[in-house]
């Protein structure tokens, strides 16, 4: 895998593009809605991310000092909340 730094961002920008312009007609193609699908996953992280910090809260952490690790064990929680 190329280092970050050595990636032509135009060119990575365009491929990236094309990579979500396909998946939105593939969406289409099967009957979804791109943007129900897109909102609905942003309630889900909005969600998730809210019981993380409050968790954090709980335990007496704070987010810019917890490991991602640590960061995992909260969201692994929220994941299995129901609704």
């Amino acid at each position: 895998m190329e280092e970050p730094a050595a990636i032509d961002k135009s060119r990575a920008e365009e491929e990236f593009g094309d990579l979500l312009f396909s998946l939105i007609n593939y969406a289409r193609h099967l009957g979804i809605n791109p943007e129900n699908a897109l909102e609905r996953t942003n309630k889900k992280f909005i969600k998730r991310f809210m019981h993380i910090e409050k968790r954090a809260a709980e335990n007496g952490l704070q987010l810019k000092e917890m490991t991602l690790e640590q960061m995992d064990v909260y969201w692994n929680e929220a994941k299995n909340l129901p609704g």
